[in-house]
């Protein structure tokens, strides 16, 4: 079985950090790619600029605060185009805002879930959304 791709869209060094110690304590094997702005996240999913040999990813966990395209402009091109529409995006963000989860759903996004500000939280939190994304959903091709 392949690994799962995950395309983490970050800006924070901390939470790529600790977003990655999370998935190495996981049973589930999986390729992380990081990038850290809207940008490359939309040159990442739709391969340009440097990014035209890179597998598209299984799961995409955004944040919404992030430079040159804000999470939710990212996500609203993400769910409009074909070839990336059936991704599942998961906002993972520190922002609890009712207009920001609003907003991401009605981007259509598939999960928002609330970055937790202790990191033990933080990392079980990352794990419990590789669980149900990664093994008991499953996922369109």
């Amino acid at each position: 079985m392949k690994p799962a791709h995950i395309l983490l869209v970050e800006d924070n060094e901390g939470d790529i950090i600790l977003t990655l110690d999370a998935f190495e304590e996981s049973k589930i094997k999986t390729e992380i790619s990081v990038v850290r702005n809207g940008q490359e996240a939309l040159d990442f999913l739709f391969q340009r600029a440097q990014y035209t040999d890179v597998q598209k990813p299984d799961l995409i966990l955004l944040d919404i605060n992030i430079p040159i395209y804000n999470g939710h402009e990212v996500l609203r091109l993400i769910k409009q185009n074909d070839s990336t529409k059936k991704i599942p995006v998961i906002m993972l963000t520190t922002s609890s805002s009712q207009k920001d989860v609003n907003l991401a759903y009605e981007h259509h996004a598939n999960s928002y879930v609330k970055k937790p500000l202790e990191m033990e939280e933080f990392l079980e939190a990352i794990l419990k959304i590789e669980e149900f994304w990664l093994q008991i959903s499953k996922l369109a091709d």
